[in-house]
């Protein structure tokens, strides 16, 4: 008889042989230059929507395009170019796309220097530079700025800073890698990516001949955590996510 009572108290107990709800789960396909202030901003998220599983997936924004054109199952799009969304937006894969937050590049090197590069045109004279692919933003940018730096620091300056090249990466994490294992003199990144690594030191590009990187962000037509996908891009474009952002070196939009 006393089994028979345990067993009915463990039945009706939480937890106790009943079915667990699944989580709730939005899916995010973001720039690899939001990796560091996504995770932050997703415990965030999961702390205030209790059963919530934010699902986050980091490459370049190419690369992320090419797989939601390829059906990937993503909630939420956030491209560092604007080019990329254009393209899904056009395609009617995404309808609105607002800017989420900006970013702009600088020059890292080690700790150490050992190249001693104190400034942007010291580039010409580096024995190993590392930048992003001509197909991920991060490198398109970089090649707009030194053709614009061309008219400061001469015509050759853009030929002779390319052919310091030892590696194009296919993502801005890639690049910043690089300098960080000692396996590059310099590399050309976010301003973000500076500020969230504690290997490298940042050289300044003169203001002139940089670039205000918008970061445009959409919910994917059709996706079927709509109301999900809603409140996590208001969320992160909220006034309290934006001071997130200028903490990991982005700058309010």
């Amino acid at each position: 008889m006393r089994l028979l009572v345990l067993s009915a108290i463990l039945v009706l107990l939480p937890g106790c042989g009943g079915h667990q709800p699944e989580a709730q789960v939005v899916n995010i396909y973001a720039a690899s230059s939001l990796a560091d202030v996504f995770h932050e901003l997703e415990r965030d998220f999961e702390a205030e929507h209790l059963g919530v599983n934010v699902v986050l997936t980091f490459a370049g924004s190419q690369v992320l395009r090419l797989q939601i054109e390829q059906g990937a199952e993503a909630d939420v799009f956030v491209s560092a170019n604007p080019d990329h969304m254009g393209a899904l937006v056009a395609a009617g894969f995404i309808e609105a796309s607002p800017v989420l937050t900006r970013n702009e590049l600088t020059l890292i090197v080690p700790l150490s220097n050992p190249a001693q590069v104190e400034s942007f045109a010291d580039l010409a004279r580096v024995e190993r530079l590392v930048i992003g692919t001509e197909n991920v933003p991060v490198g398109r940018y970089t090649r707009d700025v030194l053709g614009l730096a061309g008219q400061r620091f001469g015509a050759n300056f853009e030929s002779q800073v390319m052919g310091r090249v030892v590696s194009e990466e296919s993502n801005v994490r890639l690049a910043r890698a690089k300098v960080e294992l000692g396996e590059a003199d310099a590399a050309i990144v976010y301003r973000s990516d500076a500020v969230s690594s504690g290997q490298v030191r940042s050289v300044s590009i003169p203001a002139e001949l940089n670039i205000d990187a918008d970061y445009l962000i959409g919910m994917l037509v059709g996706t079927q955590a709509s109301d999900l996908a809603e409140a996590w891009i208001n969320y992160v474009r909220s006034a309290s996510s934006q001071r997130v952002f200028d903490q990991y070196g982005f700058v309010s939009r």
